[in-house]
């Protein structure tokens, strides 16, 4: 079973959607979907009605090749990409964990544990400072704190993650 995303919901689909194919059981030749060039190989990949060459179909964040990972793929803000990378990106709720509002689809995220924010809301929820690539952040009770706040007594409980 694959899932893909269609204006931000999750579909499930009944079959794979990469699968391996026998270049000559499709009979003419093919034109590979992401590099435009004829599939000459004797094995391609039939993905989002398109064929590709197992090197082609790859994760737009990672470069994994995604006929090496699996069957499933995931798609959505024009992007093809692993499972992990669109959990990394877009989470599973698709709502922000700090304003409770939806996060659209094409919106880049940050996570920190379970919970996914727009990247406007990954602040301090104490002094409302922004996080930079790199900041430590500090967690108590889903609460994200800078370093000044959790250092001012804040400490117990907390969990330390790092802004990427």
């Amino acid at each position: 079973v694959c899932v893909r995303t269609s204006r931000g919901t999750l579909e499930r689909l009944s079959k794979p959607c990469v699968s391996l194919v026998p270049l000559q059981s499709k009979g003419k030749p093919r034109v590979c979907a992401g590099c435009n060039r004829r599939i000459m190989d004797r094995f391609m990949l039939e993905a989002l009605d398109r064929y590709w060459h197992e090197d082609c179909l790859k994760c737009a964040c990672c470069d994994c090749r995604l006929g090496d990972v699996g069957s499933t793929l995931y798609t959505r803000a024009n992007l093809i990409l692993c499972h992990k990378d669109y959990l990394r990106l877009f989470g599973m709720t698709g709502n922000c964990a700090a304003c409770s509002k939806v996060i659209p689809a094409f919106e880049m995220v940050m996570r920190a544990r379970e919970n996914v924010y727009h990247l406007d809301c990954f602040a301090c929820q104490l002094c409302s400072q922004r996080f930079c690539v790199g900041d430590k952040f500090f967690l108590k009770n889903n609460m994200i704190l800078c370093q000044l706040d959790y250092e001012g007594g804040h400490q117990n409980g907390h969990s330390v993650g790092q802004a990427l």
